[in-house]
């Protein structure tokens, strides 16, 4: 039973460290805006935490506040992630 407990203890704690892990930020250069389309086109390094190579992508935005931000040619860094299944800026530098 006390194994079982430690076991239990120890995938709860794994779990947790990974829900707490700092965002991965990637540098990259905007292309295109399309805020009418909710997407922006990044030129960008590899995406280590989606396990992608550097390329150019097209990405929805989680918030369409962040196209204040974003004008073609500026260098970014930002965070992606899928959200529903779409390649998606979360989070941006």
């Amino acid at each position: 039973m006390n194994l079982i407990k430690s076991i239990l203890l120890g995938l709860a704690i794994t779990a947790a460290t990974g829900a707490f892990a700092e965002p991965v930020f990637t540098k990259g250069v905007v292309k295109k805006v399309a805020p009418d389309a909710g997407k922006v086109t990044i030129i960008h390094e590899e995406l280590v935490n989606l396990d992608m190579p550097a390329m150019t992508m097209v990405f929805r935005v989680a918030d369409e506040a962040m196209f204040e931000q974003l004008e073609p040619g500026d260098d970014i860094e930002f965070v992606a992630d899928r959200v529903n299944g779409k390649l998606t800026v979360t989070d941006l530098k």
